[in-house]
């Protein structure tokens, strides 16, 4: 159990919640790269949602339960995790901060949760098995080509990878304002605009100069050359990809991405072992409903025992508890993790992942349970309401707090 900030990993001392690592991020990062991470989709409506839709999900508390001794162990896919949490997919994480990959994949063994490559990673399918062994998940991209694709699953097979995450969401990368507006392009266009974004913040400029510029290394060629378009159709990602994937993969599959019920269930139907319930953190589609909203339709449509993961809008341990209760088997996190990394490197990620622990089982503890196992919807003020923000409870809680 992990009820206060893990001691035996080096800590940081400016970090004591997500938006204290967002701040810091916020001013160490140049622009470009701030707002690479937390940019979304369109007027970023859905991305706020999802972070405001976890205000309107209220729990209730229970007194004079013995929860003197609490767990956070979380079984999943076969595997015992220390924690119900573990690290969401995201592309090109080495440019929050120098080798984050690699500090990932150390926070994952430390902490004992899943860590997810992406397809678009800064750092190679071996390279984070080496680092983070049984440990690490391979989230792939249906992209160029599907011999392409199906390359980087066999590469995962052969490294060791037991479970493969397939995200169904990008068919095409949306359009991004804040990536225009900065220019944003990979490798980098160096312009007088950038080069003085850059000047500005030298800690990250002068620590990526020494480490080289990240770039996706999954795609490398046999001559050095890249081949890896980010704004290529990801469309080849259909229903008979899909089928064609589970046939030739053996380990645990998970379709990311997931927002619709009846998607939800015909995954389920394919064979798959989880679905992924996430609107991508709101890059996507600026219209989509909050993910916390349609996680317990998604939970209705494919049953009570069938695996779901979930991630978008997550920013504390109490929200993980939330989601865990309103359908979810186990939590991923993204952008919190991209914050500590560039707010203060390994220190900033360790010390965030102690809080997220530290929080989920002081939310136990509130709630008078001992194992984070027994979280459900009886732990919700209005367990059986699928949109709480039409809920008179959460009105007057909203109310009281507005007051």
């Amino acid at each position: 159990m992990a009820t206060e900030p893990d001691k035996t990993a080096e800590q940081s001392k400016r970090i004591f919640s997500t938006e204290d690592a967002r701040q810091l991020a916020s001013r160490r990062q140049p622009r470009l790269i701030f707002d690479f991470v937390e940019g979304a989709a369109g007027r970023e409506f859905a991305a706020a949602q999802n972070i405001r839709k976890f205000e309107d999900v209220m729990l209730q508390p229970k007194v004079m339960e013995d929860v003197a001794h609490r767990t956070l162990l979380k079984p999943f896919l076969g595997k015992k995790y220390d924690l119900p949490f573990g690290i969401a997919p995201m592309g090109m994480c080495n440019l929050s901060w120098p080798n984050a990959d690699y500090h990932l994949a150390q926070a994952a063994k430390h902490h004992n949760i899943p860590v997810c490559l992406s397809s678009a990673a800064s750092s190679s399918i071996e390279e984070m098995w080496q680092w983070a062994g049984k440990n690490a998940w391979f989230q792939l991209y249906a992209g160029q080509s599907v011999e392409q694709s199906l390359s980087l699953i066999e590469r995962a097979g052969r490294a060791g990878y037991e479970t493969v995450i397939l995200t169904a969401d990008v068919p095409q990368v949306s359009r991004r304002v804040r990536d225009l507006r900065n220019g944003f392009h990979m490798p980098f266009r160096m312009t007088p605009k950038l080069l003085l974004d850059f000047v500005l913040h030298p800690y990250w400029s002068l620590a990526t100069l020494f480490n080289g510029a990240p770039e996706p290394k999954n795609f490398k060629t046999a001559n050095g050359t890249t081949q890896f378009d980010r704004s290529a159709s990801r469309a080849s990602a259909d229903w008979k990809f899909l089928e064609r994937l589970r046939a030739e993969w053996p380990g645990n599959l998970v379709v990311k991405g997931v927002t619709s019920p009846a998607d939800a269930v015909r995954i389920q139907q394919a064979g798959v072992d989880a679905v992924y319930v996430s609107n991508h953190g709101g890059r996507q589609l600026d219209s989509v409903p909050a993910a916390i909203d349609i996680l317990p339709q998604i939970r209705t449509a494919v049953g009570p025992d069938y695996p779901l993961i979930f991630d978008s809008g997550i920013r504390n341990g109490e929200d993980i508890v939330k989601a865990l209760a309103r359908g979810a088997d186990f939590v991923m996190i993204g952008r919190p993790v991209l914050y500590a990394l560039g707010a203060d490197g390994a220190r900033g990620l360790n010390t965030l992942l102690s809080i997220f622990a530290e929080e989920v089982s002081l939310t136990l503890a509130q709630l008078g349970l001992s194992d984070v196992a027994d979280v459900d919807a009886e732990v919700l003020v209005c367990p059986d309401d699928t949109n709480t923000s039409d809920a008179p409870v959460a009105t007057h809680f909203n109310k009281k707090l507005m007051r």
